[in-house]
């Protein structure tokens, strides 16, 4: 008679595996009603993915600012990006893509600045992730509850957080063509990511 081999790890395994993909089904199912424009199933997604958005961002940058820093992009290309979303397709890729991509720029753009190069891991695993066209950003269809956030911001802080981070300008090309210098333009970004933060209650 064959022996019943059946670990404890492994039924752990397999019980983990079951509640990720209901808590993937759930997702996909609450993106879905988000996009029919159930705000409240879009909030409750967001607040559910952050921990995962948070792991994969500091997994990339090993600067906590600038790993919140990407976790804010990622939910600010969410919310651009949200109509493109295919409802047909798991969401959870869709998402991590989009984190991946956001940890990625800033990871590219600290290599600019002290000439540092990706880690060839990190590329490939970039690359073998949801095609580009999932995650292109559609700023036509900017969802009306950031735009509106983002209207009322005041003025100076509005002008830094379009210019640095949804038109991606440089600090120095942001500066130029708003007046307002490098420093305060970092301020200003950082104090309008902190209102964001605030009123859709993502701060821990």
């Amino acid at each position: 008679m064959g022996s019943f081999n059946v670990t404890l790890g492994e039924v752990s395994k397999a019980a983990t595996a079951t509640e990720r993909d209901a808590r993937d089904l759930r997702w996909s199912r609450m993106m879905a009603a988000a996009q029919a424009g159930d705000a409240r199933a879009y909030e409750a997604l967001l607040r559910e993915c952050l921990p995962l958005l948070r792991a994969i961002c500091r997994a990339r940058l090993r600067d906590a600012t600038e790993a919140e820093d990407a976790v804010q992009d990622t939910l600010l290309t969410i919310h651009r990006a949200r109509d493109s979303y295919n409802a047909a397709r798991p969401f959870r890729p869709w998402l991590v893509a989009i984190a991946e991509r956001r940890a990625l720029d800033r990871v590219r753009s600290r290599g600019r600045r002290v000439r540092r190069q990706l880690p060839v891991d990190a590329a490939g695993e970039i690359a073998s992730g949801e095609p580009a066209a999932e995650v292109e950003l559609d700023a036509r269809r900017a969802a009306a509850n950031l735009r509106q956030a983002i209207e009322d911001l005041p003025p100076a802080q509005r002008t830094a957080l379009r210019l640095t981070k949804i038109q991606d300008l440089t600090l120095a090309d942001a500066s130029q063509r708003s007046g307002m210098s490098v420093g305060a333009l970092k301020v200003a970004t950082h104090r309008a990511l902190h209102a964001l933060r605030r009123r859709f209650g993502t701060e821990e």
